[in-house]
């Protein structure tokens, strides 16, 4: 499926599909991969042979995700989509940061009206989304340069993942809407807990952080628990954390003999409207 507001990542220019392959209009030709995604990261792009997730923290993201201990968080999610496109026939909406999909599937599965874009830089986590949905859009990109159309997107949703105030704004049209979901300090505070003498609390403000651009509509905070009861599933967790990279084998032994363990999944969850800019 080719989405009409994709844009050529070196140039801009809108890229028309011709054969199995998108073009521009200066000729930069980009080749569907045989999975069914568009390879629009540059090498320019790249600050490393194989950028974002690795096969192994893609693996273990699908695995622990598909367990649905998070699907509430899809649920929310979707009752804003909904909410929010109820007057629009077919919206354009892109999931960046998507990984392997299970988030972006279930919207377009219960959305399948409007238009999904899912956009990540790991090229192995989009390989798995695809196979979780074939009608949505899928890409290997940058972020910080979206092969998007200026002004065109309806709904860009940002999942734990990195704030880009400037491309975000430029990718969205005037009246559209910026969904973000960052982690509030009693995220997964039981294992950091378990993995850490000193928990230090984050001083990350997106609300800040985006104020020059966008304006803040709405605000909710999501919390629930969740238990644990096997050592694969909890091993799971730990590989699609930053956690998993830090603790060593004897802490991670500790944990599993701790099962089963009860956990907090607490999250914001922050709607924003761009801000109208000087002429």
């Amino acid at each position: 499926m080719t989405n009409p507001i994709l844009a050529c990542p070196l140039c801009k220019a809108p890229l028309a599909p011709i054969n199995n392959s998108l073009v521009c209009e200066a000729k930069h030709c980009f080749d569907r991969a045989k999975q069914g995604y568009w390879n629009l990261l540059s090498v320019q792009q790249k600050k490393s042979l194989d950028p974002g997730d690795n096969p192994l923290m893609v693996q273990a993201r699908s695995a622990f995700l598909d367990l649905d201990h998070y699907q509430p968080l899809a649920a929310a999610i979707q009752h804003i989509l909904a909410d929010e496109l109820q007057q629009i026939n077919s919206a354009q909406i892109l999931d960046m940061g998507c990984g392997e999909g299970y988030y972006t599937s279930q919207w377009q599965q219960n959305l399948p009206q409007h238009q999904f874009l899912g956009l990540d830089i790991s090229k192995h986590a989009v390989k798995a989304a695809t196979r979780r949905n074939r009608d949505i859009s899928w890409l290997v990109a940058s972020g910080a340069n979206m092969p998007i159309a200026d002004h065109s997107l309806d709904v860009l949703s940002v999942l734990f993942s990195r704030l880009m105030p400037e491309p975000f704004a430029r990718a969205l049209k005037d009246d559209a809407l910026l969904i973000l979901v960052w982690p509030s300090a009693n995220h997964l505070v039981q294992l950091k807990q378990a993995l850490y003498q000193d928990v230090k609390t984050s001083s990350y403000d997106p609300i800040a952080e985006l104020n020059p651009l966008f304006s803040l509509q709405s605000e909710q905070q999501l919390n629930f628990d969740f238990i644990l009861e096997q050592a694969d599933h909890l091993q799971t967790l730990l590989l699609m954390t930053p956690h998993g990279q830090r603790i060593n084998d004897d802490t991670k032994a500790s944990l599993i003999q701790q099962l089963p363990i009860t956990l907090s999944f607490s999250v914001n969850i922050g709607c924003f409207r761009k801000r109208a800019q000087p002429v």
